[in-house]
């Protein structure tokens, strides 16, 4: 049996002709909803987009995915130019959700035969800015819906899964990157290799002070954690990254510690590091593993102030000040530690 959690198309959902076990309308926050069905059984949510509160903030249709196995729903968007975007349309994509529609006469069909990643494929570029059209028409749009509107800290974990997937490294090129447009502060977990990068703004603590650490910086709009190996601590984070490098013997060595590890990763955000994968590859990738990749990123050089795949893939995590148009920026000295004295 079905759902159905409508707004706006309440009329139109309602002449479906399918099995519907509950029925709600109205504007909901995303927590809302989660609570309403967390212990509710059904086959699929047919979802008004206008039933969630502030939908056009693609931050908060992520607070819906971490609550509900978005694979069951059925995303009834509406015709604004926000959703329509191919900017929303690529983030959609990247969170896993496949199952959209602006046709409510497709919604029967898909019920039975919901999308692949292969089927709206064509929405997302993985490693390319998501069809960049009218950049000052998109700025103007999603300049409220930037992940850390409304004052919040938002907390970014990065964990490796294969080994020295490149964690510590990577989290200090997107701190490079965000802080031209926010207040970032990175910290690592029962680890000292920040202190390396010559930054006061990389801090290093334990997993017992972490709480504590996170709670004491909340004149920063973004916090990117580098986990290692505290699990405890991804609890405390709005989202986390899990880092593959897929060279064979780093995913090799992973599987013979466990086999079961792609569905211990399933519905979570998989990112491939220092990657040389292409788009094709990706797809075999995602079809032999059984899983989906939220971000594909070649090997990169941590001497450069930009990397333009950077700035997408944190568009795409919901931080919308990212605009980079450079193919990559000038090489910072090689060591980093002499200053100048002027």
């Amino acid at each position: 049996m079905n759902v159905i959690v409508s707004n706006r198309f309440q009329t139109q959902l309602n002449t479906l002709q399918i099995d519907v076990i509950k029925s709600v309308n109205g504007e909901y926050a995303p927590e809302e909803i989660v609570e309403m069905f967390a212990n509710f059984f059904f086959n699929k949510m047919i979802l008004d987009v206008t039933a969630i509160k502030g939908y056009r903030n693609v931050a908060n249709i992520q607070k819906l995915a971490l609550g509900i196995d978005m694979s069951k729903v059925i995303l009834v968007l509406d015709d604004s130019d926000v959703t329509s975007s191919p900017t929303y349309l690529s983030q959609l994509i990247s969170m896993g959700i496949y199952n959209f529609t602006r046709n409510i006469d497709n919604i029967p069909f898909l019920i039975d035969n919901p999308n692949t990643y292969k089927d709206v494929a064509q929405y997302q570029q993985i490693n390319a800015v998501a069809n960049e059209i009218s950049h000052k028409h998109e700025s103007a749009k999603f300049e409220m819906d930037d992940a850390t509107a409304g004052g919040f800290t938002t907390i970014i974990g990065f964990k490796n899964v294969t080994d020295h997937a490149g964690a510590t490294t990577l989290i200090y090129m997107l701190k490079k990157q965000l802080e031209k447009n926010y207040q970032v502060l990175a910290i690592e977990i029962d680890k000292q290799d920040f202190q390396y990068f010559n930054d006061t703004d990389l801090i290093s603590t334990s997993s017992d002070k972490f709480l504590y650490t996170i709670r004491n910086a909340n004149t920063y709009d973004i916090i990117l954690v580098d986990l290692n190996n505290s699990e405890e601590s991804e609890n405390a984070c709005t989202d986390v990254l899990y880092l593959l490098e897929p060279s064979t013997i780093k995913l090799n060595k992973m599987i013979r510690r466990n086999r079961g590890i792609f569905g211990t990763l399933n519905g979570k955000k998989i990112v491939l590091n220092k990657s040389l994968l292409d788009n094709k590859d990706v797809l075999d990738f995602e079809y032999e593993s059984k899983s989906r990749i939220f971000y594909n990123i070649p090997p990169l050089d941590d001497k450069k102030e930009k990397h333009r795949v950077l700035d997408d893939m944190l568009s795409h995590l919901g931080f919308l000040r990212q605009k980079d148009n450079s193919l990559g920026g000038e090489k910072t000295k090689i060591l980093g530690i002499f200053k100048n004295k002027n």
